[in-house]
């Protein structure tokens, strides 16, 4: 009888090796099940509905959920994605933010056998249907990335030790899988958005005119460079008839696509207007309540237009809140086109002012954007009007492409680094002749 003790020690300690060893075979069947269905695939939530039904199963759990934390949000604990598998019919579980709050400090384990009764917790209303918890941190390089949390045990015990040993297995073989899932989806959905970017930024530069309109005595030339692939500046010319011809510059308020959407809007608005040979104050009025009535309040535009009539040499205009367009004469006496009224789209009704000027010989006209003179330097001092003013003073012989390239060149080197901010556009109408 004396080895009755050493007989009853034995069988217990391989009673405990027998059950480590089929611990260990059914956390090794959890885990080469879920490699094999997770493993090939980029779907981030096929992968994480795998990773909670398998979950579900090991653990006997009714419920589970996977959060991934949002790492660009404000306050950092903002739910990125929620995926949510369990029984049909079911109310759906939700994980509290003070838990998640408690995963982000201690970044370990967590099991709950009493939700309502437990002091880590105190003040948090448990959904009443919550026996208890289990929730495991997803940890990329020790940065939680997510929380893996399975709700009730099936039966009358709560999650034990064994469940959380196998979940946080899970979890440390699954966060790194479902990271590559999620900056996979990131990069497709920016390359798309990048390939969207490239359409719009083709179909906006198809807008502008090809070339400028030929017109006897008058050398005129326009361009445009956008900040961003897209943006909200515009100029068009619109032939009348064969001796006049309607010039725009246009600047839509914001940058990026939907400015490029309201610039295209705008053109279309004011091209609509000239083909019917408005005055350009009629045409601003008109554009102005279509405007008002099809864009959002919040929005709106400023716009030059005027009328060249080479057979009169006279430029009839009105200016919808644009920058005012200088005027240089042949002798270098500076003048600004301002008649006009206030942006269009901002209010229903608006009247405008016309006015006309002569355009003698040697005169060029230059209607620029804001983009042009609010150019800032790393001191923030801004190009101003003053150097386009003494640009164009001293530029006035030049061709009118050569005009605009060299402003261009001028604001570039005035901004440095890191560049432009602001889309660029250039008209300029110069009448041949001393």
């Amino acid at each position: 009888m004396p080895t009755q003790p050493a007989t009853d020690s034995g069988l217990r300690a391989l009673e405990e090796e027998n059950r480590r060893l089929r611990r260990a075979v059914r956390e090794l069947s959890v885990l080469n099940d879920l490699a094999r269905e997770i493993g090939a695939s980029l779907d981030s939530q096929h992968i994480m509905s795998t990773i909670i039904t398998r979950s579900l199963r090991a653990v006997r759990a009714e419920q589970g959920v996977i959060t991934l934390i949002d790492r660009h949000a404000d306050d950092g604990m903002r739910t990125l994605v929620r995926t949510e598998a369990g029984p049909h019919g079911g109310q759906a579980l939700h994980v509290e933010e003070s838990l998640l709050g408690w995963m982000q400090l201690n970044k370990r384990p967590l099991l709950i056998g009493d939700p309502p009764a437990d002091d880590r917790f105190p003040g948090v209303r448990w959904d009443e249907t919550v026996r208890s918890i289990l929730c495991v941190p997803l940890l990329m390089k020790s940065e939680l990335t997510g929380a893996l949390t399975v709700f009730n045990k099936k039966g009358t015990d709560g999650f034990n030790e064994d469940d959380q040993r196998i979940l946080s297995i899970v979890a440390s073989q699954s966060a790194q899988v479902v990271e590559n899932a999620r900056l996979h989806e990131e990069e497709e959905s920016l390359r798309r958005m990048e390939e969207e970017l490239r359409l719009a930024s083709e179909i906006q530069l198809g807008l502008l005119p090809d070339t400028a309109p030929r017109v006897p005595g008058y050398d005129i030339a326009g361009a445009s460079v956008p900040a961003e692939m897209v943006g909200g500046d515009y100029f068009d010319f619109i032939r009348i008839d064969e001796s006049r011809v309607a010039i725009c510059v246009g600047d839509v308020s914001g940058k990026g696509l939907s400015a490029s959407l309201l610039m295209a809007n705008l053109q279309a608005t004011i091209r609509a207007q000239a083909l019917v040979q408005l005055h350009p104050q009629a045409c601003l009025e008109n554009a102005n309540v279509l405007l008002s009535r099809s864009t959002d309040p919040h929005k709106f535009a400023t716009c030059f237009y005027a009328v060249l009539d080479a057979d009169a040499h006279r430029l009839l205009h009105s200016n919808a809140g644009h920058e005012p367009p200088l005027l240089v004469s042949a002798d270098g006496e500076t003048d600004t086109l301002s008649a006009g009224g206030l942006v269009l789209g901002f209010v229903e009704p608006l009247e405008y002012e016309e006015a006309s000027v002569d355009m003698n010989p040697g005169d060029v006209l230059v209607v620029y954007s804001d983009g042009i003179t609010d150019a800032t330097d790393a001191d923030d001092v801004p190009f101003g009007e003053r150097r386009l003013r003494e640009l164009v003073t001293g530029g006035r012989s030049d061709s009118a492409a050569g005009l605009i390239e060299s402003i261009f060149e001028a604001v570039r080197q005035h901004e440095g680094e890191p560049g432009q901010f602001d889309d660029m556009t250039l008209v300029v109408v110069k009448r041949e002749g001393t």
